[in-house]
């Protein structure tokens, strides 16, 4: 058998389309292996009071430090939101946060009544309306600050 100079050099292409080939799965194989973040979080030592309850931590937005939620014990019932404020910083917290509500709904929705409570936050585009969560379905949504929920408290523990 007589091998052509022809034969040859269609050898060497349909080679060099494979080699470029398995070179553009190898980057995309490499690509998908390569790690494009790292969080790192410090072992923690948290202490709970009588009747509090670890929720979990949040991870910070933008470069702020993250934080761990502790709900504490008492909870307060048909009050509204301005109201609530004050409770929630006489129990020596604050209400929480819609994430933080998220979180709590996620990790110890049995501390908590088939109710809506109160959050921390008022409502971006209307200062008459504050975010509420309801502890039932989970769903979150925002009401006048004159109506009458249930209240929690958490504290928060800076993740440094």
């Amino acid at each position: 058998m007589t091998i052509t100079i022809e034969q040859l050099e269609t050898k060497q292409a349909e080679l060099a389309t494979e080699q470029t080939e398995l070179a553009k799965q190898i980057a995309k194989f490499k690509a998908q292996n390569t790690i494009a973040q790292v969080i790192a979080l410090p072992e923690a030592r948290i202490e709970l009071r009588e009747g509090e309850h670890y929720a979990g931590f949040l991870v910070g937005k933008d470069g702020v430090a993250g934080h761990h939620v502790i709900l504490l014990p008492e909870q307060a019932e048909d009050i509204k939101w301005a109201d609530a404020v004050k409770w929630a910083a006489e129990q020596g917290g604050e209400l929480p946060t819609r994430r933080e509500q998220a979180l709590l709904f996620a990790n110890l929705k049995e501390q908590f009544k088939a109710a809506w409570y109160w959050s921390s936050e008022t409502h971006a585009s209307d200062s008459d309306f504050a975010w509420t969560q309801d502890f039932y379905y989970g769903f979150q949504d925002n009401d006048d600050k004159t109506y009458e929920f249930r209240a929690r408290a958490v504290r928060r523990l800076t993740i440094e």
